[in-house]
């Protein structure tokens, strides 16, 4: 399915709790080992035997480890667990229909037309595209999006400096403006077609996902009363939203489930099955829910972590699907704040962290490639970029990531001015330095992870201490890093879903409210420009500037990438036409069918 930039809950590396003290010892042999996915799963799934129950209830798991928030607007959206819990409605997939490699076709809720000469979109609004309440989808609602997020009270984190490239964006931004000019009407802001005007011109608009357009428009009569800066608390977003998707919701128990029926206005094939509940459930609980029998599949990103793989795996009333995710785990420490007044990031060059050698030596001193090779079971292996292998054109693969030395992360902080005094290193002036690290709650497997870490920088001399003293729950982890500015967390274990276009501007660009670690320097700004200039429709330049990116970030250890992942997934096997490919992408909930009134 097509996706929009999202942060993740912890879980993409889940790791044995009684070998990780061996992990620093061993990696010789492992560093050797093949990366990449070793677990061989099939692509789609799709039982036997007729549709007989079509009228009973698909039943999902959405693994995490805290409640959802419960925030229904893409537009407002900060995290994968509110997406997958609202999938049904249909917000990351039915806009645009795309090809396997998720460039825009037509066909979808909306057709887009670019012309590179005119510097426009068009956008053309099918005629029959309703909101689950029955109103039409109208071109404000396209633009309204766009309001909502770069609003400057706004509470969404998807702007980005790629969006600010809509001619008068920046000025509406900034406040300036009440509207954004570059947003016309051919046929009134109620009709159905909306012309967009930029400045510069990207091969990233070709496609789903993208930075320069948000694909998820927003119901603009709805909601038009609610001021911008309230909107995320509004009934309207939390109790009673409504989509242009195929499902309409009939109930949500906030941050524990969501319950769906059929959308009777939905432009699209008729979905097959009447009702879907989608309920949270834990790491620690989703196998043996699987083993009982209670869910068809999971949702989104996470599914049983890989530690627990070898034991479900072979279950007799399930098979497991899976593909190369888009996202991934990664290392992250903060550099400076949030410029709320000019929306900008800022890098504080008296920062805690802000030495590139101390970053550095911290992702030498820990053994991630040996640990996964170890305990990934196939579906989990060490990164070596910021941008997942999903988009193989685009990975470095020339980048090996950080290679597990003791010895160099050792050298590099007697390099870098942190001698030993007593116990621990103290700062290039002498002053204690004691480091802040931040993790979320989640199985006892990654939550042992966390210790092993932290046990390898304390090998090497740092004082490393977890924020808090303990894994902090999800909603509270991402709230403190989001603050414009914090001292709680110093360096920080995350994780992304990068979206279906792989540009990272909209996560690692100075005006990106995703950049939570405020890294912001004036050759990370260039390349990332780079990536999507006027030059960038030659795919091979493109494909360089991507490179260079990377090459640039691994260098620089601002953040550090630290596992890929399958996206994999159990099916059980009363389910049929399971197939979550990019091409299907608007018909994946429509195809779903059941064979018996419960799952097997």
């Amino acid at each position: 399915m097509a996706k929009i930039k999202k942060w993740l809950a912890a879980g993409v590396t889940l790791l044995s709790v009684t070998a990780l003290a061996a992990c620093g010892n061993n990696s010789d042999s492992n560093q050797s080992q093949k990366q990449g996915p070793q677990a061989k799963l099939a692509k789609t799934y799709s039982a036997s035997g007729k549709a007989t129950s079509n009228d009973s209830t698909l039943k999902l798991a959405e693994v995490a480890p805290s409640p959802f928030k419960g925030i229904s607007s893409s537009a407002l959206q900060d995290n994968a667990e509110d997406a997958d819990v609202f999938s049904p409605g249909g917000a990351d997939f039915t806009t645009f229909k795309t090809d396997r490699d998720y460039k825009i076709i037509d066909g979808g809720l909306i057709n887009q037309k670019i012309d590179r000469q005119a510097k426009t979109i068009t956008l053309t609004i099918r005629p029959n595209g309703k909101w689950s309440n029955g109103q039409p989808v109208i071109a404000k609602d396209i633009e309204y999006a766009h309001e909502v997020i770069a609003n400057k009270n706004s509470t969404s984190t998807h702007y980005s400096s790629e969006m600010g490239s809509i001619v008068g964006m920046k000025d509406y931004h900034s406040g300036k403006a009440q509207t954004i000019s570059g947003f016309t009407y051919p046929e009134g802001d109620h009709g159905k077609k909306v012309v967009v005007h930029y400045t510069k011109m990207s091969p990233a608009m070709q496609y789903a996902g993208n930075n320069f357009l948000f694909q998820c428009p927003e119901p603009y009569e709805y909601i038009k009363d609610v001021p911008i800066a309230k909107l995320a608390a509004a009934p309207q977003i939390r109790k009673n939203p409504i989509f242009t998707g195929p499902y309409k919701l009939d109930k949500m128990v906030q941050g524990e489930s969501t319950s769906w029926s059929i959308n009777p206005y939905y432009y699209g094939a008729k979905p097959k099955i009447k009702h879907i509940n989608i309920q949270v459930v834990s790491q620690h609980n989703i196998a043996a829910a699987l083993k009982a029998g209670k869910y068809d599949f999971t949702t989104g990103d996470h599914s049983v972590p890989a530690s627990q793989y070898p034991g479900v795996k072979k279950l007799k009333n399930y098979t497991w699907v899976g593909k190369p995710a888009a996202n991934y785990s990664y290392f992250g420490f903060n550099l400076g704040h949030y410029d709320a007044q000019k929306q900008v990031n800022v890098m504080d060059s008296k920062a805690k962290m802000n030495n590139k050698k101390l970053r550095q030596a911290m992702m030498y001193a820990v053994d991630v490639k040996a640990v996964n090779n170890k305990f990934g079971n196939g579906l989990v292996w060490q990164a070596n970029s910021l941008i997942p292998p999903i988009f193989e054109k685009y990975n470095n693969k020339k980048l090996t990531g950080y290679k597990y030395d003791l010895q160099k992360a050792k050298q590099l902080l007697d390099e870098a001015g942190y001698k030993k005094s007593g116990k621990w290193r103290v700062q290039p002036n002498g002053k204690a330095l004691t480091i802040y690290f931040g993790g979320m709650q989640s199985s006892a497997a990654t939550e042992s992870t966390y210790r092993y870490y932290i046990q390898q920088w304390q090998k090497v001399g740092l004082n490393v201490k977890m924020t808090t003293g303990k894994p902090m729950e999800m909603n509270s982890f991402y709230d403190t890093l989001q603050k414009p500015k914090q001292n709680k967390i110093d360096v920080y274990t995350a994780a992304w879903a990068t979206g279906t276009e792989p540009s990272p501007d909209g996560i690692y660009g100075a005006e990106s409210t995703f950049n939570m670690g405020h890294f912001v320097t004036k050759e990370n700004s260039k390349l990332l420009n780079q990536i999507n200039n006027d030059q960038a429709w030659n795919d091979n330049y493109r494909k360089q500037q991507f490179q260079k990116w990377q090459a640039y970030m691994n260098d620089q250890a601002a953040y550090v990438a630290e596992s890929f992942n399958l996206q994999w997934t159990p099916i059980n096997h009363r389910v049929k036409n399971f197939n979550d490919l990019p091409q299907n992408s608007s018909n994946f909930w429509s195809d779903l069918e059941l064979t018996a009134p419960n799952p097997k």
